[in-house]
């Protein structure tokens, strides 16, 4: 029963229950193996994120977990390079601001190694994508992440083969834990303490800019912006992050 649009050639018809809920029949790509009635649409995929911010990581864990995915986490560089000694996760999503240096460094070293693992860049900066795309990374995920379906979606554009159906109508926005934006904030809040040099202004701009993406604070993440344009902006940056730990321990 050929269907107009779908050569017999590239996609083949399938009778049997579909997934998700697909009545048949449907088609899939030819050589595509259909996947069991309503396996979520990440299931049995390993996905190593690097990441310093427990808020961020901790709304990736969610969407990871309701996909059927099995996340890793590295704090750090020298984190994500013993991870990948030892394993080779199926995608790697490397945010460009790390403690120890530039995610950019290790996009662009898995990259030139070629070792299988999807790699994708992440950041709160706007000129994160760009940067992230340079150094070889496949695609990018902005923050704050897109819905869970968006997620869903950036994922398995570079998974050739794997055929899923996304959680459409799952809900937009993740409600990461509060206490790990709680726990992001203290940490801005002792680097801080010390008058940070130039590098350690970009870093804390980087951090704190991602943080309150994700956390959809928009006073704080411009806040954040500002300190990249010199020191001046640093007493109104740490009144903020003293009011969000104020606020935050009072529920």
């Amino acid at each position: 029963m050929p269907k107009p649009g779908l050569p017999p050639d590239v996609f083949t018809l399938q009778t049997g229950p579909g997934p998700s809920g697909l009545p048949p029949p449907y088609f899939l790509p030819r050589g595509v193996t259909p996947p069991d009635r309503g396996a979520l649409p990440l299931s049995g995929l390993t996905v190593l994120l690097v990441e310093d911010s427990r808020f961020a990581s901790d709304a990736t864990r969610l969407m990871c977990q309701w996909s059927g995915a099995r996340l890793r986490r590295a704090e750090t560089l020298s984190q994500a390079r013993a991870h990948l000694r030892t394993y080779r996760p199926d995608v790697v999503i490397v945010d460009l601001g790390l403690p120890d240096g530039r995610g950019d460094r290790l996009i662009r070293e898995l990259s030139v190694a070629r070792q299988g693992s999807v790699v994708l860049g992440t950041s709160g900066d706007p000129d994160g994508r760009k940067v992230a795309l340079a150094a070889g990374a496949l695609g990018f995920l902005d923050k704050p992440l897109p819905g869970l379906a968006g997620f869903q979606r950036a994922l398995l554009r570079h998974l050739p083969g794997r055929f899923a159906i996304v959680s459409e109508g799952a809900g937009d926005r993740v409600e990461a834990d509060p206490l790990a934006l709680q726990d992001d904030l203290a940490h801005a809040q002792r680097l801080m303490v010390v008058e940070p040099d130039a590098g350690q202004r970009r870093y804390l701009a980087t951090f704190l800019g991602g943080v309150a993406r994700v956390a959809g604070d928009g006073a704080l993440a411009d806040a954040a912006h500002a300190l990249e344009g010199g020191v001046e902006a640093m007493p109104r940056l740490r009144r903020l992050v003293k009011a969000r730990l104020a606020e935050g321990q009072r529920f």
